[in-house]
Protein backbone atom coordinates (compact mmCIF):
# COMPACT_ATOMS: atom_id res chain seq x y z
CA UNK A 1 0.00 0.00 0.00
CA UNK A 2 3.04 2.44 1.26
CA UNK A 3 4.92 1.77 -2.16
CA UNK A 4 0.94 2.52 -3.84
CA UNK A 5 1.51 5.99 -2.12
CA UNK A 6 5.12 6.61 -3.56
CA UNK A 7 3.84 5.36 -6.77
CA UNK A 8 1.14 8.20 -6.92
CA UNK A 9 3.47 10.56 -5.71
CA UNK A 10 5.85 10.04 -8.64
CA UNK A 11 2.88 10.29 -10.44
CA UNK A 12 1.78 14.01 -9.58
CA UNK A 13 5.69 14.83 -10.40
CA UNK A 14 4.88 12.88 -14.31
CA UNK A 15 1.50 14.70 -14.38
CA UNK A 16 2.57 18.41 -13.66
CA UNK A 17 5.73 17.74 -16.18
CA UNK A 18 3.76 16.17 -19.08
CA UNK A 19 2.44 19.58 -20.17
CA UNK A 20 6.20 20.63 -20.38
CA UNK A 21 7.67 17.94 -22.65
CA UNK A 22 9.14 19.36 -25.14
CA UNK A 23 8.66 18.10 -29.11
CA UNK A 24 12.38 17.91 -29.51
CA UNK A 25 14.69 14.86 -29.53
CA UNK A 26 17.79 16.42 -27.92
CA UNK A 27 17.18 17.64 -24.25
CA UNK A 28 19.14 20.16 -23.43
CA UNK A 29 20.20 21.01 -19.95
CA UNK A 30 21.62 24.61 -19.03
CA UNK A 31 22.59 25.13 -15.01
CA UNK A 32 19.23 23.07 -14.20
CA UNK A 33 18.16 23.06 -10.42
CA UNK A 34 17.20 19.97 -8.93
CA UNK A 35 14.46 20.32 -6.67
CA UNK A 36 13.47 18.49 -2.98
CA UNK A 37 10.98 15.91 -3.30
CA UNK A 38 10.27 13.46 -0.30
CA UNK A 39 13.54 12.42 0.70
CA UNK A 40 14.91 13.00 -2.30
CA UNK A 41 16.38 15.86 -4.55
CA UNK A 42 15.19 15.56 -8.28
CA UNK A 43 15.83 16.97 -12.01
CA UNK A 44 13.50 15.69 -15.03
CA UNK A 45 15.35 15.35 -17.71
CA UNK A 46 12.95 14.16 -20.43
CA UNK A 47 9.99 12.06 -21.89
CA UNK A 48 9.48 10.61 -25.37
CA UNK A 49 7.57 7.41 -26.44
CA UNK A 50 9.96 5.54 -28.34
CA UNK A 51 9.53 2.62 -30.55
CA UNK A 52 11.31 -0.53 -29.99
CA UNK A 53 14.71 -1.11 -31.87
CA UNK A 54 13.91 -2.46 -35.37
CA UNK A 55 17.54 -3.66 -36.64
CA UNK A 56 20.40 -4.64 -34.81
CA UNK A 57 22.87 -4.37 -37.77
CA UNK A 58 25.65 -1.69 -37.78
CA UNK A 59 23.68 -0.02 -40.93
CA UNK A 60 24.30 3.79 -40.60
CA UNK A 61 22.45 6.34 -41.20
CA UNK A 62 19.09 8.17 -39.69
CA UNK A 63 16.52 5.24 -40.37
CA UNK A 64 19.34 2.35 -39.61
CA UNK A 65 16.39 0.98 -37.54
CA UNK A 66 18.01 1.43 -34.19
CA UNK A 67 16.11 3.18 -31.16
CA UNK A 68 17.78 4.72 -28.11
CA UNK A 69 18.77 7.16 -25.42
CA UNK A 70 22.63 8.76 -25.28
CA UNK A 71 23.63 10.15 -22.42
CA UNK A 72 26.31 13.21 -23.93
CA UNK A 73 28.28 15.77 -22.37
CA UNK A 74 26.61 15.06 -18.85
CA UNK A 75 28.09 17.83 -16.35
CA UNK A 76 27.07 18.20 -12.81
CA UNK A 77 28.61 21.04 -10.43
CA UNK A 78 28.12 20.67 -6.99
CA UNK A 79 28.96 23.97 -4.64
CA UNK A 80 32.02 25.41 -3.37
CA UNK A 81 30.91 24.76 0.50
CA UNK A 82 29.97 21.05 -0.84
CA UNK A 83 33.12 20.24 -2.14
CA UNK A 84 35.13 21.45 1.07
CA UNK A 85 33.76 19.08 3.33
CA UNK A 86 35.64 16.62 1.67
CA UNK A 87 39.00 15.73 1.06
CA UNK A 88 40.76 15.13 -2.22
CA UNK A 89 42.00 12.16 -1.13
CA UNK A 90 38.31 10.24 -0.42
CA UNK A 91 36.90 7.97 -3.25
CA UNK A 92 33.14 8.56 -3.05
CA UNK A 93 31.93 11.82 -2.30
CA UNK A 94 28.80 11.88 -3.70
CA UNK A 95 26.37 10.30 -5.78
CA UNK A 96 23.85 11.70 -7.94
CA UNK A 97 22.16 8.95 -10.57
CA UNK A 98 20.09 9.40 -13.77
CA UNK A 99 17.19 6.63 -13.66
CA UNK A 100 15.56 5.42 -16.77
CA UNK A 101 12.00 4.53 -17.02
CA UNK A 102 8.93 3.60 -18.36
CA UNK A 103 5.50 5.30 -17.15
CA UNK A 104 4.31 2.42 -16.87
CA UNK A 105 7.07 1.31 -14.16
CA UNK A 106 6.87 4.64 -12.01
CA UNK A 107 5.56 2.22 -8.72
CA UNK A 108 8.74 0.70 -9.59
CA UNK A 109 10.72 3.58 -7.96
CA UNK A 110 9.69 3.83 -4.43
CA UNK A 111 10.33 2.41 -0.85
CA UNK A 112 7.58 1.34 1.84
CA UNK A 113 8.79 2.80 4.95
CA UNK A 114 6.46 2.55 8.04
CA UNK A 115 4.83 5.73 8.04
CA UNK A 116 3.26 5.92 4.63
CA UNK A 117 5.97 8.57 3.80
CA UNK A 118 7.39 9.48 0.49
CA UNK A 119 10.46 7.56 -0.05
CA UNK A 120 12.65 7.77 -3.08
CA UNK A 121 16.12 7.39 -1.00
CA UNK A 122 16.82 3.92 1.03
CA UNK A 123 16.84 4.74 4.24
CA UNK A 124 18.07 2.33 7.18
CA UNK A 125 15.00 1.08 8.27
CA UNK A 126 14.34 0.33 4.25
CA UNK A 127 17.89 -1.41 4.02
CA UNK A 128 16.41 -3.86 6.59
CA UNK A 129 13.21 -4.47 5.13
CA UNK A 130 13.95 -4.51 0.93
CA UNK A 131 17.69 -5.36 1.01
CA UNK A 132 18.05 -1.87 -0.46
CA UNK A 133 21.23 0.16 -0.50
CA UNK A 134 21.49 3.50 2.14
CA UNK A 135 21.81 6.63 0.47
CA UNK A 136 20.42 5.61 -3.11
CA UNK A 137 17.58 5.42 -5.13
CA UNK A 138 15.02 2.67 -4.60
CA UNK A 139 14.41 0.92 -7.79
CA UNK A 140 12.59 -2.43 -7.80
CA UNK A 141 13.13 -4.83 -10.97
CA UNK A 142 11.42 -7.36 -11.92
CA UNK A 143 12.06 -11.05 -13.31
CA UNK A 144 11.19 -10.33 -16.68
CA UNK A 145 13.00 -7.23 -17.06
CA UNK A 146 16.22 -7.25 -14.66
CA UNK A 147 17.89 -4.65 -16.64
CA UNK A 148 14.85 -1.62 -15.70
CA UNK A 149 14.45 0.21 -14.83
CA UNK A 150 17.87 1.54 -15.48
CA UNK A 151 20.24 3.71 -13.53
CA UNK A 152 23.37 5.56 -14.38
CA UNK A 153 25.69 6.38 -11.68
CA UNK A 154 27.52 10.09 -11.65
CA UNK A 155 29.96 9.87 -8.56
CA UNK A 156 32.16 12.62 -6.87
CA UNK A 157 35.58 12.14 -6.61
CA UNK A 158 37.37 13.81 -3.60
CA UNK A 159 36.77 17.30 -2.99
CA UNK A 160 35.74 17.76 -7.30
CA UNK A 161 33.13 20.04 -8.13
CA UNK A 162 32.22 18.27 -10.79
CA UNK A 163 31.24 14.76 -11.61
CA UNK A 164 30.77 13.38 -14.91
CA UNK A 165 30.41 9.62 -17.24
CA UNK A 166 31.79 8.79 -20.66
CA UNK A 167 28.89 9.29 -23.35
CA UNK A 168 26.68 6.34 -22.54
CA UNK A 169 24.11 5.05 -25.06
CA UNK A 170 21.22 2.89 -23.73
CA UNK A 171 19.13 0.74 -26.56
CA UNK A 172 15.26 0.86 -26.70
CA UNK A 173 14.39 -3.01 -27.04
CA UNK A 174 10.59 -2.23 -26.18
CA UNK A 175 7.90 0.65 -26.90
CA UNK A 176 7.17 2.92 -24.85
CA UNK A 177 7.16 6.44 -23.19
CA UNK A 178 10.43 6.34 -21.25
CA UNK A 179 11.31 9.06 -18.50
CA UNK A 180 14.56 10.57 -17.25
CA UNK A 181 15.19 11.46 -13.67
CA UNK A 182 18.28 12.87 -12.14
CA UNK A 183 18.27 11.92 -8.64
CA UNK A 184 20.05 12.34 -5.31
CA UNK A 185 19.71 11.68 -1.53
CA UNK A 186 22.56 13.13 0.04
CA UNK A 187 21.17 16.64 1.37
CA UNK A 188 24.70 18.21 1.13
CA UNK A 189 24.52 18.21 -2.30
CA UNK A 190 22.09 20.64 -2.40
CA UNK A 191 22.48 23.73 -4.92
CA UNK A 192 24.11 21.14 -7.74
CA UNK A 193 23.20 21.87 -11.25
CA UNK A 194 23.79 19.92 -14.34
CA UNK A 195 24.89 20.95 -17.47
CA UNK A 196 24.44 18.81 -20.95
CA UNK A 197 21.97 17.05 -23.25
CA UNK A 198 20.32 14.25 -23.84
CA UNK A 199 19.89 12.70 -27.57
CA UNK A 200 16.06 10.46 -28.36
CA UNK A 201 15.83 8.22 -30.93
CA UNK A 202 13.40 6.54 -33.08
CA UNK A 203 14.03 3.43 -35.39
CA UNK A 204 13.32 6.15 -38.48
CA UNK A 205 15.10 9.42 -37.22
CA UNK A 206 14.69 11.87 -34.72
CA UNK A 207 11.16 12.81 -34.40
CA UNK A 208 9.39 11.74 -31.08
CA UNK A 209 7.29 8.93 -31.43
CA UNK A 210 4.28 11.37 -31.03
CA UNK A 211 5.06 13.09 -33.75
CA UNK A 212 6.34 10.50 -35.93
CA UNK A 213 2.90 9.83 -38.29
CA UNK A 214 2.96 13.14 -38.60
CA UNK A 215 5.58 13.39 -41.55
CA UNK A 216 4.00 10.94 -43.48
CA UNK A 217 0.86 12.30 -42.99
CA UNK A 218 1.62 16.52 -43.78
CA UNK A 219 3.17 14.96 -46.73
CA UNK A 220 -0.13 13.60 -47.83
CA UNK A 221 -2.17 16.73 -46.84
CA UNK A 222 0.37 18.90 -49.14
CA UNK A 223 -0.83 16.21 -51.74
CA UNK A 224 -4.59 16.87 -51.18
CA UNK A 225 -4.31 20.74 -51.38
CA UNK A 226 -2.08 20.69 -54.22
CA UNK A 227 -4.77 18.61 -56.29
CA UNK A 228 -7.35 20.57 -54.82
CA UNK A 229 -5.44 24.03 -56.45
CA UNK A 230 -5.13 22.26 -59.59
CA UNK A 231 -8.65 21.62 -59.99
CA UNK A 232 -9.41 25.31 -58.53
CA UNK A 233 -6.96 26.79 -60.67
CA UNK A 234 -8.23 25.26 -64.09
CA UNK A 235 -11.86 26.19 -63.22
CA UNK A 236 -10.70 29.83 -62.15
CA UNK A 237 -8.54 30.19 -65.51
CA UNK A 238 -11.10 28.82 -67.30
CA UNK A 239 -14.09 31.42 -66.27
CA UNK A 240 -12.11 33.96 -65.23
CA UNK A 241 -14.37 36.61 -66.68
CA UNK A 242 -17.25 35.51 -64.02
CA UNK A 243 -15.44 35.31 -60.68
CA UNK A 244 -16.48 36.53 -57.35
CA UNK A 245 -14.69 38.39 -54.83
CA UNK A 246 -15.76 35.11 -52.95
CA UNK A 247 -13.96 32.99 -54.83
CA UNK A 248 -11.00 35.31 -54.81
CA UNK A 249 -10.91 34.62 -50.71
CA UNK A 250 -11.13 30.98 -51.59
CA UNK A 251 -8.15 31.12 -53.33
CA UNK A 252 -6.61 32.38 -50.85
CA UNK A 253 -7.49 29.46 -48.38
CA UNK A 254 -6.11 27.09 -50.90
CA UNK A 255 -2.74 29.05 -50.89
CA UNK A 256 -2.33 29.67 -47.64
CA UNK A 257 -3.32 25.52 -46.57
CA UNK A 258 -0.96 24.65 -49.44
CA UNK A 259 1.78 26.82 -48.46
CA UNK A 260 0.89 26.07 -44.57
CA UNK A 261 0.90 22.03 -45.25
CA UNK A 262 4.34 21.85 -47.41
CA UNK A 263 6.25 23.66 -44.33
CA UNK A 264 5.18 21.63 -42.19
CA UNK A 265 6.37 18.71 -43.91
CA UNK A 266 9.67 20.02 -44.29
CA UNK A 267 9.71 21.39 -40.73
CA UNK A 268 8.86 18.05 -39.55
CA UNK A 269 11.23 16.12 -42.49
CA UNK A 270 14.50 18.24 -40.69
CA UNK A 271 13.13 17.80 -37.22
CA UNK A 272 13.27 13.79 -37.73
CA UNK A 273 16.70 14.32 -39.22
CA UNK A 274 18.46 16.57 -36.87
CA UNK A 275 16.68 16.11 -33.66
CA UNK A 276 15.99 19.89 -33.71
CA UNK A 277 13.38 22.16 -34.75
CA UNK A 278 14.86 25.21 -37.48
CA UNK A 279 13.11 28.54 -35.68
CA UNK A 280 12.31 29.55 -38.92
CA UNK A 281 10.75 27.43 -40.24
CA UNK A 282 8.82 26.41 -37.64
CA UNK A 283 7.69 29.89 -36.90
CA UNK A 284 6.77 30.28 -40.56
CA UNK A 285 4.36 27.57 -40.27
CA UNK A 286 2.72 28.61 -37.16
CA UNK A 287 2.20 32.16 -38.71
CA UNK A 288 0.94 30.79 -42.08
CA UNK A 289 -1.72 28.04 -39.79
CA UNK A 290 -2.92 31.14 -37.88
CA UNK A 291 -3.61 33.03 -40.84
CA UNK A 292 -5.39 29.80 -42.67
CA UNK A 293 -7.23 29.45 -39.64
CA UNK A 294 -8.47 32.82 -39.21
CA UNK A 295 -9.14 33.35 -42.94
CA UNK A 296 -10.95 30.13 -42.78
CA UNK A 297 -13.00 31.09 -40.17
CA UNK A 298 -13.77 34.36 -41.17
CA UNK A 299 -14.69 32.73 -45.09
CA UNK A 300 -17.55 30.35 -43.16
CA UNK A 301 -18.56 33.17 -41.72
CA UNK A 302 -19.21 35.97 -44.63
CA UNK A 303 -20.39 32.67 -46.46
CA UNK A 304 -23.03 32.33 -43.60
CA UNK A 305 -24.22 36.01 -43.11
CA UNK A 306 -24.95 35.49 -47.46
CA UNK A 307 -22.26 38.15 -48.07
CA UNK A 308 -23.31 39.21 -52.35
CA UNK A 309 -26.02 36.85 -52.16
CA UNK A 310 -28.65 38.42 -49.73
CA UNK A 311 -26.64 41.19 -48.74
CA UNK A 312 -24.28 43.41 -51.15
CA UNK A 313 -21.96 44.86 -48.40
CA UNK A 314 -20.57 44.15 -44.58
CA UNK A 315 -21.95 47.81 -44.03
CA UNK A 316 -21.69 48.71 -40.39
CA UNK A 317 -20.38 45.07 -39.35
CA UNK A 318 -17.42 45.80 -40.70
CA UNK A 319 -14.88 46.50 -37.82
CA UNK A 320 -16.57 43.62 -35.55
CA UNK A 321 -15.51 40.62 -38.04
CA UNK A 322 -12.09 42.20 -38.84
CA UNK A 323 -11.55 42.99 -35.12
CA UNK A 324 -12.72 39.50 -34.26
CA UNK A 325 -10.38 37.89 -37.22
CA UNK A 326 -7.20 39.96 -35.38
CA UNK A 327 -7.76 38.64 -31.80
CA UNK A 328 -8.32 35.37 -33.37
CA UNK A 329 -4.91 35.40 -34.88
CA UNK A 330 -3.04 36.87 -32.04
CA UNK A 331 -4.24 34.45 -29.78
CA UNK A 332 -3.66 31.38 -32.56
CA UNK A 333 -0.38 32.40 -32.73
CA UNK A 334 0.95 33.04 -29.26
CA UNK A 335 -0.99 29.25 -28.67
CA UNK A 336 0.94 27.54 -31.30
CA UNK A 337 4.37 29.44 -30.73
CA UNK A 338 4.41 28.37 -27.25
CA UNK A 339 3.42 24.32 -28.06
CA UNK A 340 5.77 24.13 -30.58
CA UNK A 341 8.80 26.21 -30.30
CA UNK A 342 9.26 25.41 -26.48
CA UNK A 343 12.50 24.57 -24.86
CA UNK A 344 12.82 21.70 -21.81
CA UNK A 345 10.55 23.62 -18.56
CA UNK A 346 9.63 26.41 -21.04
CA UNK A 347 5.52 26.84 -19.92
CA UNK A 348 3.80 25.86 -16.97
CA UNK A 349 0.84 23.77 -17.37
CA UNK A 350 -1.49 27.03 -16.09
CA UNK A 351 0.23 28.96 -18.65
CA UNK A 352 -0.45 26.57 -21.68
CA UNK A 353 -4.07 26.60 -20.40
CA UNK A 354 -4.11 30.71 -20.00
CA UNK A 355 -3.31 30.24 -23.66
CA UNK A 356 -5.95 27.57 -24.77
CA UNK A 357 -9.08 29.40 -22.84
CA UNK A 358 -8.96 32.41 -25.23
CA UNK A 359 -9.02 29.91 -28.38
CA UNK A 360 -11.42 27.95 -27.14
CA UNK A 361 -13.96 31.08 -26.43
CA UNK A 362 -13.35 32.69 -29.91
CA UNK A 363 -13.96 29.44 -31.67
CA UNK A 364 -17.23 29.56 -29.89
CA UNK A 365 -18.17 32.63 -31.00
CA UNK A 366 -17.30 31.68 -34.66
CA UNK A 367 -19.68 29.05 -34.20
CA UNK A 368 -22.37 30.90 -32.46
CA UNK A 369 -22.18 33.88 -35.20
CA UNK A 370 -22.11 31.74 -38.20
CA UNK A 371 -25.06 29.32 -37.23
CA UNK A 372 -26.85 32.33 -36.36
CA UNK A 373 -26.52 34.24 -39.39
CA UNK A 374 -26.95 30.60 -41.51
CA UNK A 375 -30.61 31.22 -39.88
CA UNK A 376 -31.05 34.46 -40.83
CA UNK A 377 -29.69 33.89 -44.15
CA UNK A 378 -32.36 30.65 -44.88
CA UNK A 379 -35.15 32.81 -43.81
CA UNK A 380 -34.64 35.63 -46.43
CA UNK A 381 -34.24 33.03 -49.26
CA UNK A 382 -37.06 31.53 -48.21
CA UNK A 383 -39.23 34.88 -47.75
CA UNK A 384 -38.01 35.82 -51.12
CA UNK A 385 -38.56 31.88 -52.65
CA UNK A 386 -34.87 32.09 -54.04
CA UNK A 387 -35.01 28.26 -54.28
CA UNK A 388 -32.08 27.25 -56.26
CA UNK A 389 -29.64 29.86 -53.64
CA UNK A 390 -31.86 28.58 -50.39
CA UNK A 391 -30.97 24.30 -51.71
CA UNK A 392 -27.22 25.61 -52.05
CA UNK A 393 -27.62 27.13 -48.38
CA UNK A 394 -28.95 24.16 -47.30
CA UNK A 395 -26.46 21.66 -48.33
CA UNK A 396 -23.77 24.37 -46.77
CA UNK A 397 -25.51 23.83 -43.44
CA UNK A 398 -25.98 20.52 -43.58
CA UNK A 399 -22.54 19.96 -44.05
CA UNK A 400 -21.44 22.90 -41.54
CA UNK A 401 -23.43 21.02 -38.95
CA UNK A 402 -22.12 17.36 -39.76
CA UNK A 403 -18.46 19.15 -39.11
CA UNK A 404 -19.57 20.84 -35.64
CA UNK A 405 -21.00 17.20 -34.25
CA UNK A 406 -17.76 15.72 -35.30
CA UNK A 407 -15.72 18.19 -33.93
CA UNK A 408 -17.78 17.82 -30.63
CA UNK A 409 -17.27 14.31 -30.56
CA UNK A 410 -13.38 14.65 -30.77
CA UNK A 411 -13.36 17.67 -28.21
CA UNK A 412 -15.32 14.89 -25.86
CA UNK A 413 -12.74 11.81 -26.92
CA UNK A 414 -9.78 14.45 -26.63
CA UNK A 415 -10.68 15.05 -22.98
CA UNK A 416 -11.31 11.52 -21.68
CA UNK A 417 -8.09 10.83 -23.59
CA UNK A 418 -5.96 12.92 -20.95
CA UNK A 419 -8.25 12.02 -18.13
CA UNK A 420 -7.87 8.39 -19.13
CA UNK A 421 -3.89 8.61 -20.08
CA UNK A 422 -3.14 11.83 -18.28
CA UNK A 423 1.01 10.53 -18.44
CA UNK A 424 0.60 9.81 -22.42
CA UNK A 425 0.99 5.92 -22.28
CA UNK A 426 -1.13 5.90 -25.37
CA UNK A 427 1.28 8.53 -27.21
CA UNK A 428 1.16 6.00 -30.46
CA UNK A 429 -2.56 7.58 -30.85
CA UNK A 430 -2.00 11.65 -29.72
CA UNK A 431 -1.11 12.07 -33.50
CA UNK A 432 -4.71 11.37 -34.81
CA UNK A 433 -6.18 14.32 -32.92
CA UNK A 434 -3.67 17.04 -34.93
CA UNK A 435 -4.97 15.03 -37.85
CA UNK A 436 -8.40 15.07 -37.35
CA UNK A 437 -8.69 18.78 -36.80
CA UNK A 438 -5.91 19.38 -40.38
CA UNK A 439 -8.48 16.85 -42.03
CA UNK A 440 -11.80 18.27 -41.04
CA UNK A 441 -10.70 21.74 -42.05
CA UNK A 442 -9.53 20.43 -45.69
CA UNK A 443 -13.12 18.44 -46.14
CA UNK A 444 -15.26 21.64 -45.07
CA UNK A 445 -12.31 23.67 -47.65
CA UNK A 446 -13.41 21.19 -50.67
CA UNK A 447 -17.28 21.37 -50.03
CA UNK A 448 -17.40 25.48 -50.41
CA UNK A 449 -15.17 24.44 -53.16
CA UNK A 450 -17.54 22.44 -54.44
CA UNK A 451 -20.42 24.66 -53.94
CA UNK A 452 -19.02 27.66 -54.71
CA UNK A 453 -16.76 26.79 -57.91
CA UNK A 454 -16.28 28.96 -60.63
CA UNK A 455 -18.36 28.68 -62.98
CA UNK A 456 -20.36 30.61 -66.30
CA UNK A 457 -23.18 30.95 -64.18
CA UNK A 458 -21.17 32.06 -60.91
CA UNK A 459 -22.62 36.23 -61.30
CA UNK A 460 -26.57 34.68 -61.21
CA UNK A 461 -25.92 34.26 -57.77
CA UNK A 462 -24.37 37.67 -56.89
CA UNK A 463 -26.96 40.29 -54.83
CA UNK A 464 -28.94 42.25 -57.69
CA UNK A 465 -30.68 45.33 -55.95
CA UNK A 466 -32.80 45.85 -58.88
CA UNK A 467 -34.22 41.95 -59.63
CA UNK A 468 -33.85 40.33 -56.51
CA UNK A 469 -34.26 37.29 -56.18
CA UNK A 470 -36.55 36.73 -58.79
CA UNK A 471 -35.46 33.68 -60.59
CA UNK A 472 -37.45 30.12 -60.64
CA UNK A 473 -35.53 27.57 -59.66
CA UNK A 474 -35.92 25.55 -63.11
CA UNK A 475 -34.34 28.70 -64.17
CA UNK A 476 -31.05 28.78 -62.92
CA UNK A 477 -27.93 25.77 -63.42
CA UNK A 478 -26.47 24.76 -59.84
CA UNK A 479 -23.42 26.56 -59.12
CA UNK A 480 -21.58 23.27 -58.08
CA UNK A 481 -22.25 22.09 -62.35
CA UNK A 482 -19.24 23.35 -63.87
CA UNK A 483 -19.78 22.15 -67.66
CA UNK A 484 -23.65 23.54 -67.75
CA UNK A 485 -24.80 25.16 -70.41
CA UNK A 486 -26.43 28.65 -70.01
CA UNK A 487 -30.46 28.75 -70.19
CA UNK A 488 -30.22 32.13 -71.72
CA UNK A 489 -29.15 32.69 -75.45
CA UNK A 490 -26.60 35.90 -75.86
CA UNK A 491 -29.39 38.17 -76.50
CA UNK A 492 -31.22 37.55 -73.72
CA UNK A 493 -27.94 38.06 -71.27
CA UNK A 494 -27.12 41.21 -73.06
CA UNK A 495 -31.23 42.55 -72.57
CA UNK A 496 -30.94 41.47 -68.94
CA UNK A 497 -27.51 43.17 -68.64
CA UNK A 498 -28.81 46.54 -69.97
CA UNK A 499 -31.32 46.60 -67.55
CA UNK A 500 -29.96 45.26 -64.47
CA UNK A 501 -27.02 46.10 -62.48
CA UNK A 502 -25.40 42.92 -60.42
CA UNK A 503 -22.75 43.64 -57.41
CA UNK A 504 -20.53 40.75 -57.67
CA UNK A 505 -18.15 42.62 -54.78
CA UNK A 506 -19.69 40.46 -52.15
CA UNK A 507 -17.13 42.28 -49.73
CA UNK A 508 -17.49 45.70 -50.52
CA UNK A 509 -16.90 47.68 -47.19
CA UNK A 510 -18.67 50.58 -48.71
CA UNK A 511 -22.06 51.84 -46.83
CA UNK A 512 -25.20 50.59 -48.67
CA UNK A 513 -28.50 52.58 -47.96
CA UNK A 514 -30.97 50.39 -49.28
CA UNK A 515 -28.78 47.05 -47.28
CA UNK A 516 -29.24 49.24 -44.04
CA UNK A 517 -33.39 50.04 -44.80
CA UNK A 518 -33.95 46.03 -45.80
CA UNK A 519 -32.30 45.35 -42.35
Amino acid sequence: MYRRVVGLALSGLLLVICSEIVHGSIHEYIDGAFLPQGNAFFFYGGSEGLYSSMSTDNRTGIDNGKSFIKFDSITLRRTQESASKHDEMEHSTGLIEAVIFETKDRYKISGNPYDGATALCCTPDLAKLEGCKQGEIIVHRSADEPNWPRCIPFVFQGNNLEAKTQPDTIYITKSGMYNIYFMFCDPQLKGTIINGRTVWKNPTGYLPGRLAPLLKFYGFLSLAYLILGLFWFLQYVRFGNDILQLQNCITAVISLGMLEMTLWYFEYANFNATGRRPMSITTWAITFMAIKKTVSRLLLLVVSMGYGVVRPTLGGITSKVVLLGAIYFVASEALELVENVGNINDVSGRARTFLVLPVAVLDTFFIIWIFTSLTKTLEKLHARKSFAKLNLYRRFTNSLAVAVVLSFALICYELYFRAADPFGEDWGTAWIITAFWNSLSFILLCIICLLWAPSQNATRYAFSEEIGDYFDEEEVTALTSISAKSTMDDSSKQDMEERHTVNTDVFSLGEDIAEDKRE
